[in-house]
């Protein structure tokens, strides 16, 4: 990511309603799917500026990674304590034996994500698990996802090849952000016919801000459940073997 856009995110991410309803599905999603077992070893692997560390921390004991400097610093005053430096596919130095890992928007950043995944894969302990999302549609690609280094976005097939190629045992696999897929269609394909495509987030109105959280929040009764219509985003969550 752009610098720029850690700043950014460190600023929105605790009022923006994209961060704040993504962190309760995420929370709802763990709870039913991943079911970590009291005092969980969990490690979140790139944390950006640790948006989604107290949300992990209610399931157990929370590691972290990231590799930008100034994003890490910001994730260790939130955690209290060091946060880890490490690449993936290598994860060089990090321990194993984890009851839960989360790469949130991570894996579409790396060049090998086979590698990526068979990786963490070998940081779980036996019956460990793993939980992924990334952004969904190739043909959705935007400035958004150059500003941010994405080297792919992901179909359905494709995220599900990617897990059944791996050491893991795929458990759940769909979208989320469906409700309002519609209207970030339409508001892409607007973007484009006025010539701009533009990368930048920014925090709506208190009204509309609050409207949005309600309606993508409202999927946590959804996600895991049943199967959604397309969505912005894909998650999958898969167990150690």
């Amino acid at each position: 990511m752009e610098r720029a856009a850690y700043r950014e995110m460190a600023d929105l991410d605790q009022r923006h309603w994209w961060y704040r309803a993504r962190r309760t599905i995420l929370a709802d999603l763990i709870r039913r799917e991943a079911m970590p077992p009291p005092g969980a070893r969990i490690l979140e692997i790139g944390c950006g500026t640790g948006h989604n560390l107290e949300m992990l921390g209610r399931f157990g004991s929370v590691d972290a990674i990231e590799l930008d400097d100034e994003s890490r610093a910001l994730a260790e005053r939130r955690l209290g304590r060091e946060i880890m430096s490490a690449r993936l596919p290598e994860l060089e130095g990090v321990p194993g034996d984890y009851d839960l890992v989360a790469a949130l928007d991570v894996i579409e950043h790396i060049d090998d994500d086979h590698g990526a995944v068979a990786a963490i894969a070998g940081k779980l302990k036996g019956g460990g698990k793993f939980l992924m999302t990334v952004p969904a549609h190739p043909w959705m690609w935007s400035a958004h996802d150059t500003v941010n280094h994405h080297k792919r976005r992901y179909s359905k097939a494709s995220l599900r090849q990617l897990i059944e190629g791996s050491p893991l045992k795929l458990q759940k696999i769909g979208y989320f952000n469906s409700l309002l897929f519609p209207l970030a269609v339409a508001e892409r394909v607007a973007s484009k016919a006025r010539g701009k495509d533009d990368a930048d987030v920014k925090l709506p109105s208190a009204p509309l801000n609050a409207g949005l959280q309600t309606i993508f929040a409202a999927e946590r009764h959804l996600v895991g459940r049943l199967p959604l219509p397309p969505g912005l985003s894909l998650f999958a969550v898969a167990s150690a073997i």
